[in-house]
């Protein structure tokens, strides 16, 4: 793993998370008891749907910048493996709040998800600080 999964899973996620983002559109402009739906903007499956569908993408992108940053980079980061594994298993805060959603599972996914992503974006940050110098690769 060195950062090409990042990014083909990063675009895989984010086309879903687009397509989710189409049946949300669909939920609060066409389905029948659209009402209920727009007037629950702020709470409960509305909420959480929206809070899945934004991370979702956020965390897709973060995955392909990830990747490409770990290909690029990847002679002068040290832990290139670590980084781009927790970043995939990043994926799971979103995922794990639709299971939340839909399956009524735990939010233990979320929780791993969460720091999963935090740890592989912090540990890149000070991957890129100690870096000597970039101007290597231009």
């Amino acid at each position: 793993m060195n950062g090409k999964y990042n990014i083909a899973i990063g675009f895989l996620t984010m086309g879903f998370f687009m397509v989710y983002g189409f049946l949300l559109i669909y939920l609060r402009d066409f389905a029948p008891g659209k009402e209920e739906w727009v007037n629950s903007y702020s709470i409960g499956k509305h909420f959480e749907s929206r809070l899945a569908h934004v991370h979702g993408n956020l965390f897709a992108f973060l995955n392909i910048l990830i990747g490409f940053l770990l290909l690029h980079f990847r002679d002068k980061l040290h832990n290139v493996k670590v980084i781009s594994w927790l970043a995939l298993t990043g994926l799971l805060m979103p995922i794990g709040i639709l299971a939340e959603l839909y399956l009524n599972m735990s939010p233990l996914f979320v929780l791993i998800g969460a720091l999963a992503i935090t740890a592989s974006v912090i540990w890149l940050g000070i991957g890129f600080f100690r870096m000597k110098s970039i101007n290597e690769y231009k």
